[in-house]
């Protein structure tokens, strides 16, 4: 029976309490708690105290409720923070937070275990503490091996150790004769409030051990929210309570000196250090929990590499992740073996603080974008969800600004290092709506026409199949260089392409770039035929303002279809739009890249677009080592002089550091000139005459192509927008 199933499945798995709650706090309630909070009260006195309780406790609570807002948007599964973040700001980024939260968690277990084996040595001066060490891990990752549900049980038990802790504490007597210091003694006082406050905040930041919990929760949205208020609610009631008991008990001067002074003011001194055992024994287990699931999680996304997936699978009734804890407590081994942590535990602190801020930031933008797939059902303002994220990242400042810096440093390497992998995940991300905000708030300001000095090429190229013309791409990739738009786009015949395979080629083409490591938007579009399509294209494609200026395009080598091909090329010119058609007749290329002619008739529009062109190609990687060469034809020695002086003034305002050339006819056809000056070079530019109306530009175009047949690749431009090209040259 299915229910049965379900039941069943349902009864392994744990509630509110056992599962978010009780490790949660056992968590917040730590060896700070125990060995620093006196020396807190001694040095900023009992309000200095309660303020930093209450501010900590106000940064972590906001995170609390941007954990609530994502884990009631959607179904939570393992993998704690990770699958929170990851979920809503995509695979790179929940990788790259969740890969150093997995390392952080794991350590920790090192650092607690440690800390209680110094404890217990201190104790029992025979006992070594590498191998109470090794002892204690061993025996804790057996009982996480063995059950989760034994683990939470064992919890309990530490949450009794605790409890028997204060209660003893709260049954003391004063060491001293003593009045209540409202902001500790200025002969103690020798570290400041925010000192004090960033070795205090670490206590408070035990929430996300329940968290990490989620694909063990039987109802994760409802555990989560519930489970983390009640910890962070009740760790609040006892920390504002003890500095209470601590300046009352003890002046200023004892609380800061003595590390061990609750175990000298409670009734039984014995269950503060059962206290102290327990709290890195129940901090050591959460994390021991935790942490195996991060990397199950990790790797069931394969956000590892391959060899790392069998870390997702998952033994027993419990399906707890053996593999992943094994790999935990063999690296939790290494690390007690060879003991201090010291080095770099503030970097595993600022990676927990990244996770929160991280989480903040997630709900904080979900809900400031109101993303319709963003429908919690406990709802949060935007603001305090970034009033969390600013907190985190203060308080990562103020505990240790290198080990900050260290942190964001590794997030970064390890983010570039799954961009580069190019992970397809399963479900959205953030980035898309944030990109959407972002292009609506740039679109809706773009002026209507910018000046003349800002022109920069949208380039629409319309290249039929990407694989035979793969020049035209290249030509638009290096005038663009990365500063401007370009589009590839293909037309398809609407009798043989069904609309639904339309994406396919899409993706196909946007596939083919990317390997190619071009960037470039991409559009398909069915069409009677390919003349018709571009012409439909042209009219149609852009968005707001943001249209394509200049089409790019390759020669019709049909006889046949030179009249519709020019006819389109008419009605490119009426558009407004520049035209450049990339004329390759026996597929040469652009041979070494080295040699540009530009064949100039003036300073008109067809000559600027030239320079302007030529000068974005030579900024391009490809054509930086290129020579530019400006050709001018005149008829005479005597025109040679006037246009000589002419070209001196115009290039020396253009500072684009051509050169050019003046040859003088002396008889000759321009056309024999032009071919016996080109025919080694690796790009030719030459404009073209404005289309007229009727077949004039058709017999002009098949006249054009074979008067130059014998140059190599050629490129023909022709100006149509209404932009003084000149002016962009001054």
């Amino acid at each position: 029976m299915p229910g049965k199933r379900d039941k069943s499945k349902s009864s392994h798995k744990l509630g509110t309490f056992g599962g978010v709650f009780t490790p949660s706090l056992l968590t917040i309630l730590g060896v700070i708690m125990y060995l620093r909070f006196g020396w807190v009260v001694g040095n900023v006195g009992l309000i200095g105290t309660l303020l930093i309780v209450t501010l900590s406790t106000a940064i972590t609570f906001l995170t609390s409720l941007s954990i609530s807002a994502i884990a009631t948007n959607a179904p939570v599964k393992g993998g704690g923070a990770y699958f929170l973040i990851s979920r809503s700001l995509g695979a790179e980024i929940g990788g790259a937070v969740g890969i150093p939260l997995y390392l952080a968690q794991a350590l920790s277990v090192s650092l607690y275990i440690i800390g209680f084996s110094e404890s217990l040595s201190a104790v029992f001066p025979g006992l070594e503490i590498r191998w109470i060490s090794i002892c204690t891990t061993l025996v804790l990752g057996g009982l996480a091996l063995f059950s989760t549900q034994a683990t939470i049980k064992a919890q309990y038990v530490i949450m009794v150790l605790i409890g028997l802790s204060l209660v003893s504490l709260v049954l003391g007597s004063p060491l001293e004769e003593s009045r209540i210091e409202l902001w500790g003694v200025p002969a103690a006082q020798s570290v400041g409030f925010w000192q004090v406050f960033a070795i205090f905040f670490p206590a408070v930041t035990g929430i996300m051990t329940g968290v990490n919990m989620s694909g063990d929760l039987k109802d994760p949205a409802r555990s989560i929210p519930k489970g983390t208020f009640m910890a962070v609610g009740v760790g609040y009631v006892i920390y504002m309570l003890l500095p209470i008991i601590l300046a009352g008990r003890a002046d200023a001067a004892t609380l800061v000196e003595d590390p061990m002074i609750m175990q000298r003011i409670a009734i039984w001194g014995g269950a503060i250090l059962l206290g102290i055992w327990g709290a890195t024994l129940s901090s050591a287990t959460g994390s021991l929990l935790g942490a195996p699931r991060v990397l199950q999680a990790l790797a069931n996304d394969k956000i590892l590499p391959k060899w790392a997936g069998f870390f997702s699978k998952v033994a027993g009734k419990e399906k707890i992740p053996k593999a992943a804890t094994l790999f935990t407590i063999a690296l939790t081994l290494v690390t007690v073996y060879f003991g201090d942590l010291n080095l770099i535990a503030p970097v595993l602190t600022m990676f927990f603080l990244t996770t929160y801020a991280v989480l903040n930031i997630t709900a904080g933008i979900e809900r400031l974008l109101k993303n319709p797939s963003f429908r919690p059902k406990f709802k949060v303002h935007w603001i305090f969800s970034l009033l969390g994220a600013l907190g985190c990242a203060g308080v990562m400042f103020l505990i240790n600004p290198l080990a900050t810096i260290a942190a964001f440093l590794v997030i970064a390497i390890i983010f570039i290092w799954l961009k580069r992998r190019k992970i397809t995940a399963t479900w959205g991300g953030l980035g898309r709506g944030v990109l959407s905000s972002i292009i609506r708030y740039a679109i809706l300001r773009l002026e209507k026409e910018g000046d003349a000095k800002s022109w920069r090429p949208n380039i629409l190229v319309l290249s039929g199949s990407p694989v035979k013309r793969w020049r035209l791409i290249e030509l638009a990739d290096d005038i663009t260089n990365g500063n401007a738009l370009f589009t590839v786009s293909t037309i398809i015949s609407e009798s043989n392409v069904p609309q639904e395979k339309v994406k396919d080629y899409e993706t196909q083409i946007m596939d083919f770039l990317g390997n190619k490591n071009i960037q470039a938007l991409v559009r398909v579009l069915r069409a009677p035929d390919p003349f018709t399509g571009g012409t439909q294209l042209v009219n149609a494609y852009g968005l707001g303002q943001l249209v394509p200026n200049t089409i790019l395009l390759g020669d019709t080598r049909e006889a046949g279809h030179l009249r519709p091909y020019s006819k389109m090329i008419g009605h490119f010119f009426k558009s407004k739009k520049n035209v450049i058609i990339v004329q390759d007749d026996n597929n040469q290329g652009f041979k070494k890249k080295e040699v540009i002619d530009i064949w100039w008739g003036g300073l008109k529009k067809n000559g600027s677009l030239m320079i302007i062109l030529a000068y974005l190609l030579k900024n391009s990687r490809e054509w930086q080592q290129a020579e530019v060469n400006v050709k001018m034809v005149v008829p005479t020695q005597e025109a040679y002089n006037g246009a000589k002086e002419n070209l001196d003034n115009i290039f020396a305002g253009m500072r684009t550091g051509f050169a050019y050339q003046i040859l003088v006819a002396q008889g000759l056809d321009f056309w024999e000139i032009m071919a016996r000056e080109s025919r080694k070079s690796d790009l030719v530019m030459m404009g073209l005459a404005v289309p007229e109306q009727g077949d004039g530009f058709e017999e002009y175009y098949r006249s054009l192509k074979e008067k130059t047949k014998a140059l190599p690749t050629k490129v023909f431009v022709l100006a149509a927008q209404e932009v003084a090209f000149d002016q962009v040259l001054r």
